[in-house]
């Protein structure tokens, strides 16, 4: 479950204290959020019963150390992977990877998974065109990272993802967005399963 930077601090933790028993992490990508207001949600998501090892802070590798998260979400332009690994050896480091030459790099340099996309089109991403299951096998069968599809995933498509060789999948508004969110993370859940095809 990734944030959408479309809710605030107080909706975003109203949602994600109710969801989060079927989702794997909570991915705090906010860049418009100051580091205190970073910390501040990390500590209301905790108050709110969510556990510490369930959370992922995008590129803030700072706040992901202070506020002693499962990990870092790095991006093409955050501090290296080496350099990560080296003196953060507490955190899993992910990276996010939009070719296959990206994914061996990180792969090669100790990520400990990828995030790959986008997949499918996606209104987050008007006008480019989206990578598709064919790249994301490539990525896929091209590194030995674990792979997390994002980018225009529905419960639909979920399984077609997978058969791709990813590992799971991100979601952002699918979620986050939805008329009842728990009822759509319940309908994600059971795909990822294999119920619904």
């Amino acid at each position: 479950m990734i944030s959408t930077g479309q809710q605030t601090r107080a909706q975003f933790v109203s949602i994600i204290k109710d969801i989060h028993p079927y989702i794997d992490f909570v991915h705090l990508r906010e860049p418009s959020w100051t580091d205190n207001e970073m910390i501040e949600a990390i500590n209301l998501l905790i108050e709110e019963g969510v556990p510490r090892n369930k959370l992922v802070v995008n590129t803030r590798v700072n706040i992901a150390h202070v506020m002693k998260t499962y990990g870092i979400q790095l991006t093409n332009e955050s501090m290296d992977v080496t350099e990560v690994k080296k003196f953060y050896r507490h955190l899993r480091v992910g990276c996010s990877v939009h070719s296959v030459k990206e994914a061996i790099d990180a792969a090669g340099h100790g990520a400990d998974y990828l995030i790959y996309g986008h997949i499918f089109e996606t209104g987050s991403k008007r006008g480019i065109a989206p990578r598709g299951v064919k790249q994301l096998e490539e990525v896929t069968h091209n590194t030995t990272a674990p792979v997390i599809a994002i980018g225009g995933i529905t419960p639909e498509n979920t399984q077609l993802v997978l058969q791709s060789g990813a590992s799971g999948i991100a979601v952002l508004s699918g979620i986050l967005l939805a008329r009842d969110p728990l009822q759509a993370v319940k309908r994600y859940q059971e795909c990822l399963a294999g119920g619904i095809k």
